[in-house]
């Protein structure tokens, strides 16, 4: 079988090189002729875990083209991004996808649409579009069949988790199943394609309502003295309860993104609309905790500890980094950034001694398993803060290196249940003006010389 897979970015490049690994002829397409080149000349654009042996077990059956070429079927992958003023989808790459397939489409021909898009577009635009060529859904095969697959993990995920598929009829179903059969081990799902675009963005807005509840207990944890990763820790032992943790919000292609797309045509969505604002709000809260940190210091330097917008990959689409470091900025706060495994930014990135030199507070954005190993003692900066809001580092060997160490959510120490704590104490006030706890100038949060630590 031949197969052309349209969009060979962090989803279309894997499912590519997957089913030519896997027998099938594969043509992949991309616009952009710096990818193609690249392709064609053995270097993957991006980093993920096993796409180097991947590459290597497809090479013979894979070729990149910026056009597409005749085949059995074909996968659309591309970009369906959102747009920021609207919050409205922006379809025109899966359109343009559409568009450079029509003149191949033939009797038979499958057509898998990958990409994330709001409930209806196959029936309302994708389909429409693909019959301008005389030849009618039925004739040809159609389904959608979402990628469920998490960056760091996504060969992994890509072969065992289960799929859905939903299918124009049941020919186009069975049909879109046999394909994916080929190198897919988890569990295929059937159903109709508005049902399958459903579930795509109904999983995302599961995990986007989910983590806003994580982050606004968490503030609320700060406003009444709670530790709130350790509050977490107790009520999970609930058999029924299942919080995850809070951070600096939510990024990537999926999370940030997916639950506006089931909202932009509905007015029965404030749950989702105020999970969405609660996570894009956090990059503020966590400025809101730097700017105590640094009060009273002058023209403060600060250095972003992890642009991508989780740990351990490169990708640093919709990542919370922007914005905080776009509002930190706006504050007048010089801005480093320091991420080992992100080599393009918006702004830019330098080494772990540049990126602190100087700086008056550290804040970790992104969970990378190597700022685990960074030895405090070799930190060479000019006030010594640091804003863990991932709690990824050994916060008490911070503290003992002299570091003054704030995680969001933790405002108060941990104390044996049933114990209160005077907020004074601590090095906290109220500051209503912000309706969270600030640091008091004379008592820096969790140094060294208090009575208790997080742990």
């Amino acid at each position: 079988m031949k197969v052309c897979v349209l969009g060979l970015g962090y989803i279309g490049l894997p499912t590519a090189l997957l089913f030519a690994a896997h027998g099938s002829d594969v043509v992949g397409v991309d616009v952009k002729r710096s990818v193609v080149e690249s392709l064609n000349t053995g270097v993957i654009p991006f980093h993920e875990p096993g796409m180097d042996d991947l590459f290597r077990q497809a090479q013979d059956r894979f070729t990149a083209a910026t056009e597409p070429e005749h085949a059995d079927a074909f996968l659309i992958a591309v970009p369906t991004p959102l747009d920021p003023a609207t919050k409205v989808s922006d379809l025109t790459f899966v359109k343009r996808a559409a568009a450079m397939i029509t003149p191949y489409l033939q009797e038979y021909t499958l057509v898998v649409l990958e990409s994330t898009v709001p409930p209806g577009t196959s029936e309302r635009i994708v389909i429409p579009l693909f019959e301008k060529s005389g030849v009618l859904a039925g004739d040809f095969f159609y389904a959608h069949c979402p990628e469920r697959a998490l960056p760091g993990r996504t060969l992994h995920e890509m072969v065992n988790n289960s799929r859905v598929i939903g299918g124009y009829d049941q020919a186009s179903t069975e049909h879109a199943t046999d394909l994916y059969r080929t190198f897919v081990k988890g569990e295929i799902y059937r159903t109709n394609m508005k049902t399958a675009e459903f579930v795509k963005l109904m999983e995302n807005t599961y995990r986007d309502v989910n983590i806003a509840l994580a982050n606004e207990l968490a503030q609320l944890a700060d406003e009444c003295g709670v530790n709130i990763w350790e509050a977490i820790e107790i009520a999970n032992r609930h058999p029924r309860v299942s919080l995850l943790n809070p951070g600096p919000g939510v990024g990537g292609h999926c999370i940030a993104i997916d639950p506006w797309f089931l909202t932009e045509t509905s007015t029965r969505c404030r749950m989702i609309s105020t999970a969405r604002e609660i996570n894009d709000s956090m990059p503020n809260y966590v400025l809101q905790i730097v700017r105590g940190m640094v009060q009273g210091i002058r023209d403060p330097v600060i250095a972003v500890f992890g642009v991508a917008y989780k740990g351990n990959v490169d990708d640093t689409r919709e990542s919370p980094a922007i914005k905080f470091i776009q509002l930190a900025e706006n504050d007048g706060y010089t801005v480093q950034c320091y991420d080992p495994h992100v080599k393009r930014f918006p702004y830019p990135l330098q080494p772990l001694d540049e990126a602190v030199a100087n700086s008056d507070c550290i804040v970790v954005l992104a969970d990378h398993a190597c700022f685990r190993e960074i030895d405090p003692a070799a930190v060479r900066m000019r006030t010594k803060n640091v804003v863990d809001t991932r709690r990824i580092l050994d916060t008490q060997r911070w503290i003992d290196e002299g570091f003054t160490v704030s995680i969001p959510g933790a405002a108060a120490h941990p104390l044996p249940l049933g114990v209160g704590a005077d907020l004074r104490e601590i090095g906290l006030s109220h500051d209503r003006s912000v309706g969270s706890f600030a640091p008091l100038p004379s008592a820096p949060l969790l140094s060294k010389h208090e009575r208790g630590d997080i742990p």
